[in-house]
């Protein structure tokens, strides 16, 4: 019994001595950040070995990705012959206060690449992939002021043909050398003039120095710019804050329409979720069912843009049929919004100004606004939309509809939406736009249409005094077919929605069936027409007094 515990302590022990120096050269020896260490000073040169880490104090993060991308660890100066001796790419920020995983996501703190990159089950910040570096930006800043990708590319034509990369450089083209040789980039680096600002007198100033150079190269060299196309040339100019790719994919965002179901940083519709931090979502919690690729945030976000329905079935997001470079572009800027509202450590100025000041992250200009929160439903040049299944969105930039829609009634619709259909009140705190901003978006719909408001008929807004008996015979005749029996509107607008009938005056009921809508199933009943008879103006305003019995019964 004696010999047996002898060896089973002398065998348990080699069992231990061998567990620890297995151990020991594990931790010594065959560490990953150890073996890329002794491949960069083999190619680079000696340095200090072991496991580096920088603590943000600005962001409070703990990060060890230095350990093997030792070129980027501020103190090293590095031959950049290997891969990860290479410095970091200049950024305005001290990397020694702000760390890495505050823009690239990842496992700050672990030493092995698959767990620093977030690449392992449980971890819910995986990083963002290579090339969508610049969504990290997203952490704490916001871009101010985006417009619609079309003004966008305007802005950008504008600055484009006037001439202005002979003296500047942005986004890493331009500063070219005028003809001769004479000149070059004697302007400063515009590529994040959004961030510094500029000079609300840039172009008196521009123009004044022009005329006053001697030489006759210069002296022509500041065209002649309209205030429109100034207005684009600034819109571009402020736009420009480092990260011309998200900004690329906010401008389109706004071009879809997307904050009019979507709320970011506040403003938006209530239909589908908040998106504010929609990059920071973990990828364990997503279906992967129907994406192709690798399971990423990034994948997912791109099969759901393409194609929602597939992605999550029974969504009620229209498919766009985007192309695959919009697709990557709008997956930009979903990557890059990012802001988590618990985390006030880092808080520049630009996310100051929309969280605290009210200042929007879009062009508060109309066509902008329209774009933005209207044009997924009622279509790009306001020429309304139908998905299936879904109710159709009136055509409000029809000629005919603006010519009997006065703009009290315009305004009282966005502001008051419609309750129970898609349409919001977007004057609602939830929505959150400003009077100012309704309006401005009523005036675009004026001037892009070249509709003026319609001048009353009759001077008091509800008039017509006929036999709505008569009226329901008419309207089950003839319009029961596209409105609902009801009015419930299965294939056209609700007639029987308070708000409509509440904003409506009798003129606009009337002269919509007189007149109809071009473009439209909705034939004028005034004229003749191979489906209908021309109604008499009696028999109209017997339909009109019919759709008002809905406006009592509710």
């Amino acid at each position: 019994m004696e010999t047996k515990n002898k060896h089973l302590l002398l065998w348990s022990s080699l069992g231990v001595v061998v567990v620890l120096l297995a151990a020991a050269l594990e931790e010594n020896v065959l560490r990953q950040w150890r073996r890329l260490q002794a491949e960069v000073a083999a190619s680079d040169g000696p340095f200090s070995t072991g496991i580096r880490q920088i603590v943000g104090t600005t962001t409070a993060t703990i990060d060890r990705c230095t350990t093997c991308h030792v070129g980027m660890d501020p103190a090293e100066r590095l031959t950049g012959l290997h891969r990860l001796a290479r410095p970091h790419p200049p950024v305005p920020h001290d990397l020694g206060e702000f760390g890495c995983t505050v823009c690239h996501g990842g496992q700050g703190r672990a030493t092995e690449s698959a767990d620093a990159h977030g690449d392992v089950p449980f971890w819910p910040e995986p990083m963002i992939p290579l090339r969508f570096v610049e969504a990290g930006c997203g952490t704490c800043h916001t871009q101010v002021g985006v417009p619609t990708l079309e003004r966008l590319a305007q802005g950008q034509a504008v600055l484009e043909r006037s001439d202005c990369l002979s003296c500047h450089r942005l986004d890493g083209r331009g500063g070219t050398i005028r003809p001769a040789g004479i000149g070059g980039m004697e302007g400063p680096d515009l590529s994040v003039v959004g961030r510094r600002g500029f000079a609300s007198d840039w172009y008196e100033v521009h123009r004044q120095r022009a005329r006053e150079n001697k030489d006759p190269v210069w002296r022509d060299c500041i065209p002649d710019l309209s205030p429109d196309e100034r207005q684009l040339l600034e819109e571009y100019l402020q736009t420009r804050v480092g990260t011309p790719s998200v900004v690329a994919g906010q401008a389109l965002f706004h071009s879809l329409g997307c904050r009019g179901c979507h709320k970011v940083s506040g403003v938006g519709g209530t239909e589908g979720p908040d998106l504010t931090s929609i990059g920071l979502r973990d990828p364990a919690r997503l279906d992967f069912t129907n994406v192709p690729g690798p399971h990423t945030l990034a994948s997912w976000l791109s099969a759901h843009t393409r194609d929602p329905a597939r992605i999550v079935p029974g969504s009620k997001m229209p498919k766009f049929f985007l192309s695959d470079e919009q697709v990557e572009s709008l997956t930009y800027y979903l990557l890059s919004l990012r802001r988590d509202p618990s985390n006030k450590r880092a808080e520049p100025i630009d996310r100051t100004l929309v969280e605290r000041m009210q200042r929007r992250e879009f062009a508060t200009d109309g066509e902008t606004l329209f774009a933005a929160f209207c044009s997924s439903c009622h279509g790009p040049q306001g020429e309304g939309r139908r998905f299936p299944g879904q109710p159709p969105a009136p055509a409000l930039g029809n000629p005919d509809f603006l010519a009997v829609a006065d703009n009290a009634f315009l305004l009282a619709t966005i502001r008051e939406g419609r309750p129970g259909r898609r349409m919001p009140a977007f004057s609602d705190a939830e929505v959150g736009l400003h009077p100012e901003e309704i309006n401005s978006v009523v005036e675009y719909l004026r001037r892009r249409s070249g509709v003026a408001p319609p001048q009353p008929l009759h001077s008091e807004r509800r008039w017509v005094l006929a036999d709505p008996t008569r009226g329901q015979a008419l309207f089950e005749r003839w319009c029961a077919g596209c409105h609902g029996k009801d009015g419930s509107g299965p294939e056209a607008p609700a007639l029987n929605h308070p708000n409509l009938l509440k904003t409506a005056s009798d003129d606009f009921l009337v002269e919509t069936i007189r007149r109809g809508r071009r473009g439209t199933n909705m034939e004028g009943f005034a004229l003749p027409s191979l489906n209908h008879p021309v109604l008499p103006d009696q028999e109209i305003e017997a339909i009109v007094a019919y759709i008002r019995t809905w406006e009592t019964a509710k």
